[in-house]
């Protein structure tokens, strides 16, 4: 296995990784598949019910997008509330908004409660207007969360400028429900707390086959086989062939991030605040500081060379000096990206794909809060909570046929992206 770092946050997490392999043939009530956010929430959440919980993690914890993403603790989806409710209906609509917009609360909660060291802030997020028609859109959604009653302020030009210390934006949205984290500090942090509440976790074991044997679930894996009455694949984006068509429910598209080396007080004024930001723009992109000052930019697409040379190093130094233009050169320390799944109507489902087998899947980019709060819901689910009750209906798995092909649409227009904004 390679021992090099996965993300700044794989590098720079103060919680201990955790690696143990598969002790031989195993059986438990509820197999997990995916050691990241949703993985681990479930499994904390199904021992702290007293059920037996295995995790089994095909390479390290937090390898997927859960140790990749930018640390954004948002609430809910990108999608402004209105046009969600329209799309799940009156019932599954004010739920969905109503648990979701809670979201950030619960994972810092968590945190409290295990004292999980990830570089936790909350002092919100700010939604960026990247044009006059990007504030246009954050007046419709700050109308409606302040009818909701939720905590956002609409921010002017010259309000936003002080928030974020630059004047190259038309105004901003903050949520002061949200807040930003070291993902990977926090995933490890999840494992931590589900080993202290009972649950099993096994790295480097590889799910190669699924199957029902009676009552029983089988997974045969590189290390053993697990057998279970309950399973639940926490993949998300990371989803493979181990059940046949699920890679096929979501359109993949990549994220990447490049972080600077630590700045130090020249950097006091970018954020002071330490929001995270993200803009309105098609093909949006992020901003936000670290614990030690290392400034963190990134969009969607791949990393197109190294962290030191290539296409997205020139992206990242010119975005930066475009944006904060005192700051000078840059050096950055750490180049990463990861997957996103992003579901037709960026929504995420929950599927029953068999009896006793669930995955919730289709993130549409908002991983932290969905797959803590996922988790907690399939641990629910299967200790015997109305399936009526869940945040989303249980739907049959349907495909995306179109999906192969606009992932290579996504990913040219994504590296198109970075060439014009590298010159």
């Amino acid at each position: 296995m390679d021992n090099a770092p996965i993300s700044l946050w794989d590098a720079s997490a103060v919680e201990c990784d955790y690696r143990q392999s598969l002790a031989g043939d195993v059986t438990t009530e509820v197999a997990i598949i995916g050691g990241g956010f949703t993985g681990l929430s479930t499994a904390l959440h199904c021992a702290e019910k007293g059920l037996d919980a295995h995790v089994l993690e095909a390479e390290q914890i937090g390898f997927g997008g859960s140790g990749r993403n930018c640390g954004l603790v948002n609430a809910a989806l990108w999608m402004p509330p209105q046009d969600v409710r329209k799309k799940l209906g009156t019932t599954y609509g004010p739920r969905f908004i109503d648990f979701f917009g809670g979201g950030p609360s619960y994972v810092f909660s968590l945190i409290e409660k295990h004292q999980i060291r990830c570089e936790a802030t909350k002092t919100g997020t700010i939604h960026a207007a990247h044009a006059p028609s990007g504030f246009k859109d954050l007046e419709g959604r700050a109308a409606e969360w302040k009818r909701l009653g939720e905590p956002v302020d609409l921010l002017s030009r010259e309000e936003v400028k002080d928030l974020i210390g630059t004047d190259v934006f038309h105004g901003g949205l903050l949520d002061h429900r949200a807040g930003t984290i070291n993902p990977m500090g926090y995933c490890r942090g999840l494992a931590r707390a589900a080993r202290g509440a009972g649950a099993k976790i096994s790295t480097g074991v590889r799910a190669t086959k699924l199957h029902k044997d009676g009552a029983k679930w089988r997974i045969e894996t590189n290390q053993g086989t697990v057998t279970a009455d309950k399973v639940v694949l926490g993949t998300n984006a990371y989803s493979d062939d181990l059940w046949p068509g699920l890679a096929k429910v979501f359109t993949m598209i990549h994220y990447f991030q490049l972080a600077t080396k630590p700045l130090g007080p020249e950097a006091a004024h970018i954020l002071p605040g330490r929001q995270g930001l993200w803009d309105t723009g098609q093909i949006m992109f992020n901003y936000r500081r670290d614990g030690f000052d290392r400034l963190l930019v990134g969009s969607m697409g791949k990393v197109v060379g190294t962290v030191d040379k290539g296409l997205s190093h020139r992206w990242a130094k010119k975005q930066i000096a475009r944006i904060f233009p005192s700051l000078g050169p840059m050096e950055f320390e750490e180049a990463w990206h990861g997957q996103i799944a992003m579901t037709p109507d960026h929504l995420p489902r929950i599927y029953e794909l068999a009896d006793g087998l669930f995955t919730p899947i289709g993130y549409n980019g908002r991983g932290i809060t969905t797959g803590t709060l996922f988790g907690q819901a399939m641990a629910n689910l299967i200790s015997g909570m109305d399936r009526a009750d869940l945040p989303l209906p249980i739907t049959e798995l349907s495909t995306v046929p179109s999906a192969p092909i606009l992932k290579r649409l996504y990913q040219t227009a994504f590296t198109a992206n970075q060439m014009m904004k590298s010159i």
